[in-house]
C-alpha cells in the first residue's frame, strides 16, 4: 500500500480492568496489539490505537473500602500502575482511555437515556445468583457446579431493582449479521461458541444498571441507579473517538469508525460479540469489522491468578531478560487459537537459543568480519554464485509470507518467518565460509559480495522485526549504520548503499544467560516478598473444650439465617454495665442489636465494623431496649469476647453458609 493512500486503521484492547495490577498474561494483549499497530502503520495505515483502563463497579468499591481510600485515588493509583507497564513494554498506544474520564461519563449517562427514551431500556428487578469478581448475573443452570461458570469462585443470591436492555429484540438481525459476515469474530471456534451457547438458544434481557453500588456512572434520572459495567466499559471504544449520541460527533470518529479490530482475551468474547454489536444496533452505528478472541498464556497449572499464587508480572519479567526479549517471548509462545505456555526455563532457553544465538550472534559475526576483512566498508562487488540466488528468494519470499500472516493476524507465525531470514543468513555463512575466503586474495571480490548479501538480508529483516521489537530493530540498524527499509520496497534485494560502513564498535544484542543463576535469582525474589508472617512460626495454641450441647438436625440449623451486617451507629445502654445497643445495616434494612459487650468494645470502635449476625431471632427485650438479633462472638479461657468479622471484604447482607 502506498503511503499517500493512509486509509484508516483503528485497533483496540480491552480496556484494564483497575482491580489491581495487570500481570503479563494481561500485558500479552497490549503488546499483541502494538505489534499490529506497527506493522499496519508499516503498511501504509493511518493508525489509531487505543487502549486504557475500566475503572468502576463493586469490586473495585470494595478493594477501595479495605484500602482506605476513595474508589477514585483506588483507581487512580492502579492506572498509573497499568499506564506505567504498557509504555514500558514500548506500545504506540494513540490514545489511554480511563471510564472515569469525565467525556466518558457524560456520554454514557446520554447513551443511556437515548436507549431509554427509545423503549430498549426498562425498569424491573433482577434475581439470580451473583458473582462479585466478575460483576455477572447468572441463572442456575448457568453455573459450573454451582459455582460461576467464568472464574470458578462462589455466587450469592441476589435481587434488586435494575434496568434492562431488551436483548432479545436484536438477537435475529445479530445472527444474521454474524452469518453474512464469516470473518467478524474470529478465530472461528469463537464464532461457533457464540452462536450454539448463547445466541441460538435465545438471549435473555441484560441487566445494565446496579443499586446495591454506588462506584459508577450514575443514571441521570433515576440517580439511585449505576450503570452497569458492559453499558459503561463497551462505550469507550466509541467514546475515545468523540462520538456524540446527540449527533455531534468527532471528525476522528466520523473517520475511524467502525473499529477494523477490537482485540480481546478469548474469556470477555461473549460481551463483545453479542452484547457490544446489538447495543451498536440499536445506536443504529455499524459494527466493528472484526473482534479477534486471543488466547490465554498460562503459567504451569493455568490461567495466571493472585489466587492461585502462580502471577508473573512484565516489569519483573524485564528486570531480568530486557523489554524486547519479553515482547519477543510473549508474542513468539502465543499460538493463533490455542493457549501459550511462559515459565523461566522457557523464556531462558528461547533467549539464549533465538535472541542470542540465531539473532545476535548473527549480527555481531557479519559486522565484526567486515571490520576485520574491509575496515567495515560493505561493497557489493558483484561476484555472485548460485547459493546468493537462493538466499535472495529466501528473503524476498519470506516479506511476502509475513505480510500474509500478519494480514490473518498471526503474529507468532509471522515472527518465525522473519526468524528463518536470520537463519537462512546463519545457513549462508556456513555455505559460503568467509574465514576461508579471506585467506584467498583473489576471492576479495567474493568474499566482499558475501558480506554484503549479508548485510542487505539483515537489513531487511531487522526492518520487519520493527512491529515486534522495535529496541533491538533499532540497535541493528544502527550498528548496520543504515535507515529502517520500507516495507513497500522489500520486493528487491540489494538496496543497502554500496560503499556503506557499519559500526566499528559492535555491540552484544543478547548474552546468553545460565537457567541455573535465573532460578537462584527467583527464588531470592520470592523469598524477599514472602510476607514476614510467613517466615516466623507462631507457636501452637492451646484449644479450649468446653461441654457439648445437645445434637441438633439439619434441619434445626438450617432454621438460622446469618448475614453479614456493618455496624453504622452505636451507644453505651444507659444503667448498664454490660450492654452496647448497635445500629446493624443489613442489606438495605436497619436492625437495632443489643449486645453484652461493653467490657470489650467502645461504641467508637464498633462503628464501621463488619460483623456476622443473625439476623432472624424473635425480638426480646434487652434491659428494656428492643433487640432484633444477635451478634456473634467467639470467646476465650479467660472470658475475653472478640466480635466474628468475615475474612475478606463482604458487603452487607451477604448470606454466611
Amino acid at each position: 500500500m502506498c503511503k499517500e493512500c493512509k486509509k484508516p486503521y483503528y485497533i483496540t484492547t480491552a480496556i484494564a480492568y483497575t482491580s489491581g495490577k495487570p500481570h503479563i498474561g494481561n500485558t500479552y494483549e497490549i503488546v499483541l496489539a502494538d505489534s499490529i499497530a506497527r506493522f499496519k502503520r508499516a503498511q501504509g495505515y493511518d493508525v489509531r490505537f487505543q487502549t486504557g483502563t475500566d475503572e468502576h463497579g463493586q469490586k473495585i468499591e470494595l478493594k477501595a473500602e479495605a484500602a482506605g481510600v476513595t474508589p477514585k485515588e483506588y483507581v487512580d493509583n492502579v492506572a498509573g500502575q497499568v499506564k506505567v507497564i504498557w509504555d514500558l513494554m514500548n506500545t504506540s498506544y494513540d490514545k489511554f482511555i480511563r471510564t472515569t474520564d469525565a467525556d466518558h461519563e457524560a456520554q454514557v449517562q446520554k447513551i443511556f437515556k437515548r436507549l431509554y427514551d427509545q423503549g430498549d431500556i426498562y425498569k424491573g428487578y433482577y434475581e439470580g445468583m451473583y458473582c462479585t469478581p466478575c460483576e455477572s448475573f447468572f441463572t442456575e443452570s448457568q453455573l459450573v457446579d454451582g459455582k460461576c461458570p467464568d472464574c470458578g469462585r462462589e455466587v450469592q443470591p441476589a435481587k434488586e431493582e435494575a434496568y434492562f436492555f431488551k436483548m432479545s429484540k436484536y438477537a435475529d438481525r445479530l445472527i444474521q449479521y454474524i452469518n453474512d459476515h464469516p470473518e467478524f469474530i474470529q478465530p472461528v471456534s469463537r464464532k461457533n461458541e457464540m452462536m450454539n451457547n448463547f445466541l441460538l438458544p435465545g438471549l435473555q434481557d441484560l441487566c445494565v444498571s446496579r443499586t446495591s453500588f454506588n462506584w459508577g456512572i450514575p443514571v441521570s434520572f433515576d440517580p439511585k441507579h449505576v450503570t452497569y459495567v458492559w453499558l459503561d466499559a463497551l462505550t469507550n471504544y466509541i467514546t475515545g473517538l468523540g462520538y456524540d449520541c446527540d449527533g455531534n460527533s468527532s471528525e476522528m470518529f466520523k473517520k475511524y469508525w467502525p473499529a477494523d479490530l477490537h482485540l480481546i482475551g478469548k474469556d470477555i468474547i461473549r460481551f463483545h460479540t453479542i452484547y457490544w454489536p446489538i447495543f451498536l444496533m440499536a445506536l443504529d452505528l455499524p459494527l466493528p469489522k472484526q473482534v479477534f478472541g486471543h488466547p490465554w498464556l498460562l503459567q504451569g497449572d493455568g490461567k495466571m491468578s493472585k489466587s492461585k499464587g502462580n502471577v508473573l508480572y512484565a516489569d519483573t519479567l524485564v528486570d531480568f531478560f530486557g523489554v524486547d526479549a519479553v515482547r519477543y517471548f510473549v508474542l513468539h509462545e502465543m499460538p493463533f487459537d490455542n493457549d501459550g505456555v511462559i515459565s523461566w526455563e522457557l523464556m531462558v532457553e528461547r533467549l539464549n537459543s533465538d535472541l542470542a544465538n540465531i539473532l545476535g550472534n548473527l549480527v555481531n559475526r557479519t559486522i565484526s568480519m567486515s571490520n576485520k576483512y574491509f575496515d567495515g566498508i560493505v561493497r557489493n562487488a558483484g561476484v555472485t554464485e548460485d547459493v546468493d540466488a537462493d538466499l535472495k528468494a529466501v528473503v524476498l519470499d519470506e516479506v511476502k509470507k509475513i505480510n500474509d500472516k500478519m494480514d490473518q493476524l498471526r503474529v507468532a507465525d509471522a515472527i518465525t518467518e522473519i526468524f528463518n531470514i536470520f537463519r537462512r543468513c546463519n545457513k549462508y555463512i556456513d555455505e559460503t565460509m568467509p574465514w576461508a575466503l579471506a585467506k584467498d586474495e583473489a576471492k576479495k571480490d567474493r568474499l566482499a559480495t558475501v558480506l554484503y548479501n549479508l548485510v542487505e538480508a539483515i537489513t531487511i529483516g531487522a526492518s520487519l522485526l520493527e512491529a515486534f521489537m522495535p529496541e533491538t530493530s533499532d540497535k541493528i540498524l544502527s550498528q548496520l549504520q543504515t535507515e529502517k527499509r520500507e516495507l513497500s520496497a522489500m520486493d528487491q534485494f540489494g538496496l543497502y548503499p554500496d560503499g556503506g560502513k557499519v559500526t566499528d564498535k559492535p555491540e552484544i544484542l543478547f548474552a546468553r544467560m545460565d537457567i541455573n543463576e535465573v532460578m537462584e535469582k527467583v527464588e531470592a525474589m520470592r523469598a524477599a516478598e514472602a510476607p514476614a508472617e510467613e517466615k516466623k512460626e507462631e507457636p501452637e495454641e492451646e484449644g479450649i473444650d468446653i461441654e457439648a450441647k445437645p445434637e441438633i438436625t439439619y434441619d434445626d440449623f438450617a432454621k438460622l439465617q446469618f448475614q453479614v451486617g456493618e455496624i453504622i451507629a452505636c451507644e453505651a445502654v444507659k444503667k448498664s454495665k454490660k450492654l452496647l445497643c448497635s445500629q446493624v445495616k443489613i442489606g438495605s434494612q436497619v436492625k437495632q442489636i443489643v449486645s453484652g459487650i461493653k467490657a470489650h468494645y467502645t461504641p467508637e470502635e464498633m462503628v464501621g465494623k463488619k460483623v456476622m449476625v443473625v439476623v432472624n431471632l424473635k425480638p426480646a427485650k434487652l434491659a428494656g431496649i428492643l433487640s432484633e438479633g444477635m451478634l456473634l462472638c467467639a470467646e476465650d479461657a479467660d472470658g475475653n469476647l472478640s466480635l466474628m468479622t468475615p475474612e475478606k471484604p463482604m458487603p452487607s447482607g451477604a448470606e454466611i453458609c
